[in-house]
C-alpha cells in the first residue's frame, strides 16, 4: 500500500479482531441448515428420527459449551456494541491531526492516515510509535521522555517541538499530545497520541512578534520619551529614549518596582495621579513639569498624559508622551527659558497654589494643592473645576469665601485666613488670597495655602510646656515659703511634746497639730515634685526587680476586683532614678487606674527596651532619639475625655469628687519623671481604658559605680541590734554653730533646739551678717545656712567661707531640691544638705553626723 493509498483509504488497524467482523450470510446459512435438518426429520418416523435428534442436540450442545469456554478464555471474541461505529471510524480516519493508539507494551494498535503521512509509513510494518519516530533527534528526546512518563502515569500532557523534516522537507513545528484512551477498565491501558503540524501557526506568531518588535524598536528610538503608569503609580513601561534621558537601565525598569515618584518629583507626581474623569471617558492633560534622573538632576519636560477610565470610573494604564524642554546647546530660546522658570516656580514652590474664579472654582493648580485635595476630599480628587472651599472645614468656609470675594473685587492686602481642613483628623492651613489684574471671570483670584498642622501642634506643645513651667515655678515658690512655715510649726510641736507628758490633756491636741503638719509637708513635697525642685537620691535600678518588690503593695492598693498583670521585657537595661520616687510614680498611676475601674478590670504593667531606631519612629513629639526603658501602665477603665486630657498633669486638677483627691497625683508623676530626665505620655480612649507610657533614659554604669555596687553587697549583714542602737543614738554634742536663716521665728526655734542639745549657737539673718560675725573673730565649728536669703544667699556665702576657711563644714537647709542650687556652687564645694521641713530630731542628727565626719 502506498502513501497515496493510505491517504484515500482507511487507517492501519491492528486491533485483535479488528478486521474479523461478523457476516449475516454466515448466520443465515447456519439457520437454513438447521431448518432443513428439522424438516427432514419430520418425514421419518418417531422411532427412526429420535437417534438423529439426540445426536444433533448433542452436537449443538458441545458447540455451545466450547464457545462459552473459548469466549471466557479470550480465544473467541464477540463483535458487538464495543466495536466502534463506522461514523466514529471515519472521524478518526479523516482527522487532520495524526492519531496513533498504543497498547501497554507500546505497540501500535491503530494509526490514522494523517499519522502515516507524517511518519512516511507505507504499510503496517512501517508504522512506529512516537518515541521511535523521534528517538534520533536530541531536541525532541526530552519532550518525548516527559510525554512517555505522563502516558505511564495515565496523565494528559502537551509539548511543542521543532523537528527536522522527513525526506528533505524543511524543519517543522509539531504539537505532541498524549492521553489515556479511557478513564477506567481495559481502555485505560491504551494510550492515544496526537501529532499535529503547527508550523504555520508558529510562523504567524513569529511574524506578529517580529512586527511587535519593530513597533517597539520604533517607539524606543523615537525622538520623544514615552512611559505608562497604572492607577497605583507603578511604572509599567519606559521607552529607551526616556530611559536614556533619566539614566535608567531598561532591564531594571521592566523588572518592576519603579514608581512614578522615582522619575517625577512628589509635587508633579500628585498632578499625574490626581487625574479623574467620568466612567468610560478618555482624558488627556498637558502638563509642564520636571522629571528627575537617577542621580537626582532635573529635566524640564512637557507631558501629554492620556488616561482611559473604565466603566467603574477606575483609571487604566496611562499613555504619556514626553517632550524634552531642556536647553539645546547653541540655541537660545527666551520663551522656552521663561516657561521653564515659571513651571519650576509654580510646581516646586512649597506652597499650594491655585487660581480661582469668583465662586472659588479652581482653574489651575500646582501639585501641592492636588495632594491636599487627595488628602482631605473623598471620591473625585481632581481639583480642576471644583471649589477650593471643598478642602476647608464647613465652619471656616465663610471666612475664606469672603476673602476670595474681596480679591475678585480688586481689593488687596487681605489678611491671611487660618482654617481647619475638611476630612478626618485635626489638620489646619493658612490661606493667602490675592487679586488677579486680568479681564474675565475664569481667574479672579490667586489662593496660596500653607499647611500649618505641625506648626500648630508644636506651638501647642510649647504653650503647654510654658504653662506647666510657669505653674511649676509658682508651685515651687509657694512650697518654699510654706516649708518655712511648716518647719516652724513642726519645731514648735516638738518643743511642746517634750514639755508635756502623754497624760496631759493637751498632749493629744499637740499630736494632732503635728500629724496635720506632716500631711501638709507631704503636699508640699508633691508640689516640689511637680516643679522638679525636690531632692532626689538617684541610684542604678533594675526596673524588673523594683516592680516585683512593690507588686504586693499594688495588689493591696487596687483591691480584689482589679487583676494585676506584670509583663517584663527580656534583658532590661538599667536606669538611674530615685527608688522611692519611682515607686511613688507607679503607686500614683495604679491608684488612678483603680479609681477608673470601680466595677473591676485589669491593670497591666509592661516593661521593654526601646532602641534608638525605635525611638526615632515613635509618634511622640518632643522626645529626642535615644535608648530608653519603657514602662507601660495600662488599665481597662472608663478612659479620659479628649477635652481634658491636656490638663491631667496640672496641679490641683482633678475630676474626682470633693474630698476624694488632691489633684496632685499625676502632677507628681510628671514632675518626678521630668526631673529624672524621662518622658511621660498618655493615650486614652473612652470606654476602653488608658495607657501611660514612661520612657526613662538607659544608664550605662561607670567603672566606679560598678565597683561601688559590688562593694555594697559585701557588708549587707546588719542585725536588729544595729537598728536599735541607731534608733536610740545620742544626739547631744558640743561645739559652736553659726545658724544663718532669714526667717526670724524659724531661726529662733532652730537655735533653741540646738542649744537644748548642748551646742553654742550664733545667729545671723543672712549671708552678709554671717561673714561679719566670722570676720569679727567668732570661732565657728559648723555653719547651718538657708539657701534663699536676701543680700547674700547660701551659695555665695559658701564661696566666701571657702576663701577664708577652706575646711569649714557647712549644712544647707532648703525647701528646694539640692540640685536646684548645686549648679551655682564652686566645683568641688563640699557641703551637707537637709530638706525642709524637718523635725528637731532630724536637725540635731544632721549636725551630729556632719561635725563627726
Amino acid at each position: 500500500m502506498t502513501t497515496h493509498d493510505l491517504g484515500r483509504g482507511g487507517g492501519l488497524d491492528v486491533f485483535p479482531g479488528g478486521e474479523r467482523r461478523g457476516s449475516i450470510r454466515f448466520v443465515l446459512a447456519i439457520a437454513l441448515a438447521l431448518i432443513a435438518a428439522a424438516s427432514g426429520l419430520l418425514f421419518l418416523g418417531r422411532a427412526e428420527a429420535e437417534p438423529y435428534v439426540l445426536g444433533l442436540l448433542a452436537v449443538l450442545g458441545m458447540i455451545g459449551v466450547f464457545s462459552l469456554l473459548a469466549t471466557a478464555t479470550g480465544i473467541l471474541r464477540v463483535s458487538g456494541g464495543s466495536e466502534a461505529s463506522p461514523m466514529y471510524r471515519r472521524v478518526l480516519d479523516d482527522a487532520f491531526d495524526g492519531i496513533v493508539v498504543t497498547d501497554p507494551n507500546g505497540r501500535v494498535v491503530y494509526a490514522n492516515p494523517a499519522y502515516c503521512h507524517l511518519v512516511d509509513a507505507t504499510d503496517i510494518s512501517d508504522v512506529r510509535p512516537v518515541e521511535r519516530v523521534f528517538i534520533g533527534d536530541p531536541d525532541v528526546s526530552e519532550a518525548v521522555y516527559r510525554l512517555l512518563k505522563a502516558a505511564r502515569e495515565g496523565r494528559r500532557l502537551q509539548e511543542e517541538v521543532r523537528v527536522n523534516g522527513f525526506a528533505g522537507e524543511p524543519a517543522r513545528w509539531l504539537q505532541l499530545r498524549v492521553r489515556p484512551l479511557g478513564r477506567t477498565g481495559a481502555d485505560a491501558r491504551f494510550t492515544v497520541w496526537t501529532v499535529a503540524d503547527v508550523s504555520r501557526e508558529r510562523e504567524r506568531q513569529e511574524n506578529v512578534f517580529q512586527e511587535l518588535q519593530h513597533a517597539i524598536d520604533y517607539l524606543d528610538h523615537a525622538p520623544a520619551g514615552f512611559f505608562s503608569i497604572d492607577g497605583t503609580g507603578a511604572v509599567g513601561y519606559v521607552n529607551a529614549t526616556l530611559a536614556e534621558w533619566l539614566d535608567y537601565d531598561l532591564a531594571e525598569v521592566g523588572s518592576g518596582g519603579l514608581q512614578i515618584t522615582d522619575i517625577v518629583p512628589a509635587n508633579g507626581a500628585a498632578l499625574l495621579t490626581a487625574t479623574s474623569a467620568q466612567p468610560g471617558e478618555v482624558k488627556t492633560d498637558v502638563l509642564d513639569l520636571d522629571l528627575k534622573t537617577r542621580s537626582g538632576k532635573t529635566v524640564p519636560v512637557r507631558l501629554y498624559h492620556k488616561v482611559a477610565f473604565g466603566a467603574d470610573g477606575a483609571p487604566g494604564a496611562s499613555r504619556t508622551l514626553v517632550l524634552n524642554r531642556a536647553r539645546n546647546e547653541g540655541i537660545i530660546d527666551p520663551q522656552r527659558a521663561a516657561e521653564v522658570r515659571f513651571m519650576r516656580f509654580f510646581i516646586n514652590t512649597p506652597m499650594a497654589i491655585a487660581t480661582v474664579d469668583r465662586a472659588g472654582r479652581i482653574a489651575r493648580n500646582n501639585g501641592l494643592l492636588a495632594g491636599m485635595f487627595q488628602g482631605v476630599v473623598a471620591g473625585d480628587s481632581r481639583p480642576e473645576g471644583r471649589s477650593i472651599l471643598a478642602i476647608v472645614a464647613e465652619r471656616d468656609r465663610p471666612t475664606l469665601e469672603a476673602a476670595i470675594a474681596k480679591a475678585a473685587r480688586g481689593q488687596g492686602d487681605l489678611p491671611p485666613v487660618d482654617a481647619a481642613l475638611a476630612g478626618e483628623g485635626d489638620r489646619w492651613a493658612r490661606f493667602y488670597v490675592t487679586a488677579v489684574e486680568e479681564e474675565g471671570d475664569q481667574e479672579a483670584a490667586i489662593v496660596y495655602a500653607l499647611e500649618t498642622t505641625e506648626q500648630r501642634a508644636l506651638q501647642k506643645q510649647v504653650d503647654q510646656a510654658q504653662k506647666m513651667d510657669s505653674v511649676g515655678k509658682l508651685a515651687g515658690g509657694i512650697a518654699h515659703d510654706f516649708n518655712n512655715v511648716l518647719s516652724a510649726v513642726m519645731m514648735a510641736t516638738d518643743f511642746l511634746l517634750n514639755a508635756h507628758k502623754p497624760t496631759d490633756p493637751s498632749f493629744q491636741d499637740i499630736m494632732q497639730i503635728k500629724q496635720n503638719a506632716n500631711r501638709a509637708a507631704a503636699l508640699v513635697r508633691q508640689l516640689l515634685a511637680f516643679s522638679r525642685r525636690q531632692t532626689l537620691r538617684p541610684q542604678v535600678l533594675d526596673l524588673a526587680e523594683a516592680l516585683s518588690d512593690i507588686s504586693m503593695l499594688l495588689r493591696r492598693l487596687i483591691g480584689e476586683k482589679v487583676a494585676l498583670d506584670v509583663k517584663h521585657g527580656r534583658d532590661l537595661w538599667p536606669v538611674k532614678a530615685d527608688l522611692s520616687q519611682f515607686e511613688q510614680v507607679i503607686v500614683n498611676l495604679a491608684v488612678n487606674a483603680r479609681d477608673a475601674m470601680p466595677d473591676g478590670g485589669r491593670l497591666t504593667l509592661r516593661t521593654a527596651n526601646v532602641s534608638e531606631e525605635e525611638s526615632r519612629v515613635t509618634s511622640y513629639k518632643g522626645m529626642p532619639p535615644g535608648e530608653y526603658v519603657l514602662i507601660e501602665v495600662s488599665d481597662s477603665g472608663s478612659g479620659i475625655p479628649p477635652e481634658i486630657i491636656d490638663r491631667i498633669f496640672e496641679p490641683f486638677f482633678s475630676t474626682k469628687e470633693v474630698g476624694k483627691g488632691t489633684g496632685l497625683g499625676l502632677s507628681t508623676v510628671y514632675g518626678i519623671i521630668k526631673q529624672t530626665g524621662g518622658y511621660v505620655f498618655v493615650d486614652s480612649e473612652i470606654g476602653r481604658g488608658t495607657t501611660f507610657r514612661i520612657f526613662l533614659p538607659r544608664h550605662v554604669p561607670t567603672l566606679e559605680e560598678t565597683e561601688a555596687a559590688a562593694a555594697s553587697l559585701a557588708p549587707a549583714q546588719t542585725g536588729a541590734g544595729d537598728a536599735a542602737r541607731a534608733a536610740s543614738a545620742d544626739h547631744t554634742g558640743q561645739g559652736t554653730i553659726l545658724l544663718v536663716e532669714d526667717e526670724e521665728g524659724l531661726r529662733g526655734l532652730n537655735a533653741r533646739g540646738l542649744s537644748s542639745r548642748g551646742y553654742t549657737v550664733c545667729e545671723a539673718g543672712n549671708g552678709q551678717e554671717a561673714l561679719e560675725l566670722i570676720d569679727a573673730g567668732q570661732k565657728v565649728d559648723l555653719v547651718v545656712s538657708d539657701v534663699v536669703m536676701p543680700e547674700m544667699d547660701g551659695p555665695t556665702l559658701l564661696k566666701e567661707l571657702r576663701k577664708r576657711y577652706p575646711d569649714l563644714k557647712i549644712i544647707f537647709v532648703s525647701g528646694y531640691a539640692e540640685e536646684a542650687f548645686a549648679k551655682n556652687l564652686p566645683e568641688g564645694g563640699q557641703f551637707a544638705f537637709l530638706a525642709k521641713p524637718f523635725t528637731l530630731k532630724q536637725l540635731v542628727a544632721a549636725v551630729k553626723e556632719t561635725m563627726g565626719a
